[in-house]
């Protein structure tokens, strides 16, 4: 058994399929066959269940994908160490979709430029999965919103974000001077689906003060929650980083009077990997961005 093996092994698994597989590690099928074929042998166990149009991991697979991560991670963590410069390197930033498009690309432009032989490689996922991909060392950091539940990983607060009231324009709330939360408790949301912790943000914050938004349609992008409340579909409420962004004048955009919903964000990693000196550059930069953002 060798490190490529474990790479290969790693792919079909990530992939469910011998072809994409293959591709994507750039070798012939039949060669990726014949490797995984002999890591079987030497285990005598088969590691994959062999379908029409998939492949799924077998008991066997599955325990032998837990310790060819834990290898592979063992083997970068050390090569990592080793290469470091605080110049080069791979960095896996992960963000929440409700953060990634808004917050993320000046930040990454900035470090790039001062860093132009590193590579910054983009994450964009539910909390969830992020935090799942900091645990196995899939990602090197995520910019996430509290509450993070998670144990044995480190989060560090880096600011704290508005949740503003948007509004159609021609919305009898839109002359209104003064909006309270009660203002809105009869109203319709529109809202993120609930793998989303926005949506979580906002049903916490308003079931501290006993009241429940009724959410008459899901979205799974902001942009297109945006639209909907354009549409007179509903209200909603956006983060302060999306409202600085949108140039519509098919939206109007309020602040609700104290006290204010907000969320934290927050940088998240796993305190028990190797951090190398460009990515204690990048977690600096990004607590001074975040001060000025």
């Amino acid at each position: 058994m060798d490190v490529d093996q474990l790479k290969y092994f790693q792919s079909v698994a990530e992939t469910k399929s011998f072809t994409e597989a293959a591709a994507r590690m750039n070798l012939s099928q039949p060669a990726l066959s014949r490797s995984i074929q002999r890591l079987e042998e030497e285990f005598g166990q088969p590691f994959f269940e062999r379908k029409p149009r998939s492949v799924e991991l077998t008991d066997a697979g599955l325990r032998f994908q837990r310790s060819a991560t834990q290898i592979l991670r063992i083997i970068e963590d050390t090569r990592a160490e080793i290469t470091d410069d605080g110049e080069t390197g791979k960095l896996r930033i992960g963000a929440i979709p409700t953060i990634a498009p808004y917050f993320l690309p000046n930040l990454l432009k900035q470090f790039s430029n001062a860093f132009p032989r590193s590579q910054l490689i983009v994450h964009e996922n539910t909390t969830d999965e992020l935090l799942k991909g900091i645990k196995q060392g899939e990602i090197d950091l995520a910019i996430l919103a509290e509450p993070i539940t998670e144990k044995y990983v480190e989060v560090q607060p880096l600011m704290e974000e508005e949740l503003c009231l948007v509004l159609p324009p021609d919305h009898p709330l839109c002359e209104q001077k003064v909006i309270r939360l009660e203002d809105v408790e009869e109203e319709p949301f529109v809202m993120l689906g609930e793998a989303h912790c926005l949506s979580e943000n906002i049903h916490s914050f308003c079931r501290q003060r006993s009241i429940l938004p009724v959410a008459v349609e899901r979205a799974n992008q902001l942009a297109t929650v945006q639209e909907l409340v354009s549409l007179s579909h509903g209200i909603s409420m956006i983060p302060e980083m999306a409202r600085r962004l949108d140039r519509s004048k098919r939206r109007v955009y309020r602040s609700f009077v104290s006290p204010v919903p907000t969320r934290t964000i927050v940088c998240v990693t796993n305190p028990y990997r190797f951090q190398s000196r460009l990515f204690a550059e990048f977690r600096e930069r990004l607590c001074e961005y975040s001060k000025q953002f």
